[in-house]
């Protein structure tokens, strides 16, 4: 019951109207208690003036008892004309054990008598002090038993406890009804149109349309219908995409293996006869590998994932020559780049990540920055460093390239917008952020100027004494990989 929203209405309501009812309570009790004690006072002035209408003030013993069983009181006590006089009085079998004086008791004593009363009274004689009515003396005293009182206050205080709680089940029903009516049927109409939607998301007449009249429901039911129209958009554009990148992935492969073939055969330009032919055979060639390198990136990234990373303990400064004896075949290959490479990285440093990606990480940086520097005439140099730190190692690579251009900035890491240089792709760093991801990390670009750019990858760390693998060359897993 009290894991609804009504159930917890309705006991919230009876609580809080019980809180306002003790707070009523409290002193209602204490009104009650001194009107008692006043009537009693009243009742005994009566009875005196019986006494005080009498020649010599005399009476028989049997009505003075029972003027004063009338009254409710054993003693009745007098002041005026400066004389304190007994009027009317009984045997007394206990003494005067507590004394109250209501002609000078203020709210918080008139309270806190109240309640000792009803918690702690018992079988006691007491004192009550109080003013006669219509000026009939200075003072009039009255001792009387306890008990009566004590059980008149329970009786009163049951009688309002149990008007309480009607008041509070009559108000939280009447609350409930309400709350059914203005808050539970709209959000069970929400709910109802959620759960609709979510069993056919794609059909436009699941999505919910605003009704409601209460302006915070309507403005949630706004909110909800234009998140539904905007969630069928985006999940129809995403099947479009999916539908175009398969379209593409396909077309890629097979423009690949044609312009593989291509490739193949103006090979055989260069040993041609015309030298028209041999001038032109090379930038054919760079043309047709350009081609050959967008297809294969785009069959990469169109993947629909990259395989989760098989960490492992890796040499970083062995797979950074693995990556650097790499380019350097490129680059002796490319006539005359003056490129050089430098790995600063300590020996026997390791890393724990997936051999294969890290090297197509650290391949693609350096294959950028060496691109980027080949045709400077003075060359440049590619560097690699790392800098263990508390929980996580940084490695940067570095260049003396003539750093990023503005555009290449700021869509660095979006695929097929963070190209450097023409003919390139733009997506060896959108790759290499995502591997890079995969493997808890980041890549930023830390720098780039006139005199270079750096870029760091983060890696956390823990303690790789805890990893029951013994350090491989990366060689060792790099088969043909895609990279």
């Amino acid at each position: 019951m009290f894991n609804s929203l009504a159930g917890r209405v309705l006991a919230l309501t009876v609580i809080f109207v019980m809180v306002a009812e003790i707070l009523i309570f409290v002193p209602t009790v204490a009104r009650f208690r001194t009107d008692y004690l006043q009537e009693r006072l009243e009742r005994a002035q009566i009875a005196s003036l019986s006494i005080l209408a009498t020649p010599n003030d005399t009476i028989a013993p049997e009505l003075e008892q029972e003027l004063l069983a009338n009254a409710g009181v054993t003693n009745i006590v007098l002041r005026r004309d400066f004389m304190r006089e007994l009027v009317l009085t009984s045997p007394m079998t206990d003494m005067v054990a507590e004394t109250y004086d209501l002609r000078q008791a203020g709210p918080v004593e008139l309270i806190s008598d109240a309640l000792y009363v009803m918690a702690l009274g018992g079988d006691r004689l007491i004192r009550v002090i109080g003013l006669p009515v219509q000026g009939g003396g200075t003072a009039i005293e009255i001792t009387l038993p306890e008990t009566p009182l004590r059980e008149a206050l329970i009786s009163y205080g049951l009688r309002i406890l149990g008007l309480s709680l009607l008041i509070s089940v009559i108000t939280a029903s009447l609350l409930l009804t309400a709350v059914d009516r203005f808050i539970g049927v709209p959000i069970k109409r929400v709910i109802g149109h959620m759960a609709a939607f979510r069993d056919d998301y794609q059909n436009p007449d699941r999505v919910i349309r605003p009704e409601s009249n209460l302006r915070e429901f309507r403005s949630a039911e706004q909110a909800m219908s234009d998140m539904q129209v905007r969630l069928i958009s985006a999940l129809r554009q995403k099947d479009r995409l999916a539908t175009l990148g398969e379209a593409v992935a396909k077309i890629s492969h097979d423009l690949r293996n044609m312009l593989t073939t291509a490739t193949l055969i103006a090979d055989r330009l260069e040993n041609s006869a015309d030298p028209a032919v041999r001038r032109t055979a090379p930038k054919l060639i760079n043309s047709l590998n350009r081609a050959v390198s967008l297809c294969e990136s785009t069959l990469s990234f169109g993947k629909a994932e990259e395989a989760a990373p098989e960490r492992r303990i890796v040499d970083l400064h062995a797979l950074v020559d693995d990556v650097f004896d790499a380019e350097l075949l490129v680059r002796d290959g490319g006539g005359g780049s003056r490129v050089s490479f430098a790995n600063e990285v300590a020996p026997h440093t390791r890393i724990e990540a997936d051999p294969e990606q890290f090297y197509r990480v650290l391949l693609n940086l350096v294959r950028n920055a060496r691109q980027a520097m080949e045709n400077q005439p003075e060359g440049g140099r590619v560097v690699i460093a790392c800098d263990a730190r508390s929980g996580e190692h940084c490695i940067t690579v570095s260049d003396t390239g003539p750093g990023l251009p503005t555009k290449a900035i700021e869509h660095l890491f979006k695929p097929f917008q963070g190209g450097q240089r023409r003919g390139g792709s733009g997506l060896g760093l959108a790759i290499s952020a995502q591997l890079v991801l995969g493997h808890g990390g980041r890549l930023e670009l830390a720098e780039t100027t006139t005199a270079g750019t750096t870029f760091v990858i983060t890696l956390p760390t823990r303690d790789l004494r805890l990893v029951a693998q013994t350090p491989i060359s990366p060689l060792q897993t790099r088969m043909g990989g895609d990279r």
